[in-house]
């Protein structure tokens, strides 16, 4: 609505924070490719390092609901940068190799990652046309897994080059700070909203708004769901899967687990694309979830050989894509002066979800395997399985959704 006056100044914010969603996805994922290597250091079965690296799901998702707030009320400059420093500094600590340090430290990963993707939406709802808001929010999306892809193709051989897995988290470390300061030096400062007496009771005012609001909450419940899939199956346990599954050599696992961020790349912007060029949301939400029920099904229970390689694995990342436009809905679903308190309170309940059921699915995958420590195909699909129900209930949820599409709205 303002875009006109501030076309630089949101374009330059917008590509920052892209390249810092890029930067803390690579984190996110880079540890499935280099669980042994962590395993030794750390003295823990890979069970236990998939209990670390899932802690960052436990920073993710209760500062998705604090950088929405803090994002509406003091704008990108004082946000967006601290969160950027944060990352880097749970980076380093994540090198020391002692338990307690690096679990607050994959914590304040997870804190500072939850800022850039509600403060890319908050861009995009402020400075955008509403028209376009489903393609840029998936070409955020696009930049954050372009990340997760080369946190895993491009980590994974440095590692079994010879890289130490310290050496990787610190050098991240430090270019996690150097952008916080980046960031400070270049995102524009806007002017905070009006003081009020009680700071306290207007932001819990914001939260209650959204939360009462059964439209949030359903696009957060679908998102989860669809999300899930990829947040644990393939950026924790794909690699090994991979491997132990369908006994690939460690190379062609990574290769084969990178596939699914790469079809992320791709499905993200794509399906925001369509959903804006049709005007509607949830035929794409639907069309997408049906088409990653189908990947899921046959990556556990279909017969290899069938479909080229990397296929299946492209097909659920170009597919999870959907997961995105629940984040466009639930901007256009609350009042615009809330749409970063709305966008965070959709993030909190999406990883809340992989925060709480990622260490189940290590539980199940353990009592399934009788603690074999070795895992097999059947101990994968019987853990594994339940997400398939899942995908299908994110689809049963979505006939419930209101249509916010501008094809809908123009016919009220």
């Amino acid at each position: 609505m303002i875009m006109n006056k501030t076309s630089k100044m949101a374009i330059v914010a917008w590509l920052l924070v892209l390249l810092y969603y890029f930067y803390q996805y690579a984190l996110r994922s880079a540890p499935s490719v280099m669980i042994p290597q962590l395993s030794d250091a750390f003295g823990l079965s890979a069970i236990g390092i998939a209990s670390i690296i899932g802690l960052f799901y436990y920073g993710y998702s209760p500062f998705s609901l604090i950088a929405g707030v803090s994002l509406d009320r003091l704008g990108l400059k004082r946000v967006i940068p601290i969160g950027a420093i944060a990352v880097g500094i749970g980076a380093i600590l994540f090198a020391t190799g002692n338990y307690t340090t690096a679990s607050i430290g994959r914590f304040l990963q997870g804190a500072g990652g939850a800022v850039p993707i509600v403060g890319a939406i908050y861009i995009v709802s402020k400075y955008f046309p509403g028209s376009r808001a489903a393609t840029l929010i998936g070409s955020a999306q696009m930049f954050g897994m372009a990340g997760g892809f080369a946190g895993q193709f491009a980590v994974g051989p440095a590692i079994s080059s010879g890289l130490p897995w310290r050496s990787f988290w610190i050098i991240m470390g430090i270019a996690g700070i150097v952008l916080g300061i980046i960031l400070y030096l270049f995102l524009p400062k806007e002017a905070p909203q009006e003081r009020r007496d009680n700071h306290f009771k207007s932001t819990m005012s914001a939260f209650k708004m959204v939360f009462k609001n059964p439209q949030s909450l359903l696009c957060g419940f679908i998102a989860a769901l669809i999300f899930i899939p990829t947040n644990v199956l393939d950026m924790v346990w794909g690699v090994r899967f991979l491997q132990e599954g369908y006994s690939l050599d460690y190379g062609a696992a990574v290769m084969r687990a990178a596939a699914v961020p790469f079809g992320w790349i791709i499905g993200c912007p794509l399906l925001g694309y369509i959903s804006d060029k049709i005007g509607r949301r949830k035929p794409v939400i639907i069309g997408g979830s049906v088409v990653l029920l189908l990947g899921l099904v046959w990556a556990l229970f279909g017969k290899t050989g069938v479909f080229p390689p990397f296929s299946v694995a492209l097909m659920i990342g170009i597919a999870s894509g959907s997961g995105m436009i629940p984040y466009t809905v639930v901007k256009e679903a609350n009042p615009p002066q809330l749409n970063g308190t709305a966008t965070g309170v959709c993030n909190f309940i999406t990883f809340t979800f992989s925060a709480l059921l990622g260490p189940v699915f290590g539980w199940i995958l353990i009592r399934s395997s009788n603690d074999a420590g070795q895992f097999m195909m059947k101990d994968y699909q019987v853990t594994f399985e339940p997400l398939l129900v899942g995908v299908g209930l994110a689809i049963f949820l979505t006939f419930f959704l209101k249509e916010t599409g501008h094809a809908v709205l123009r016919k009220h």
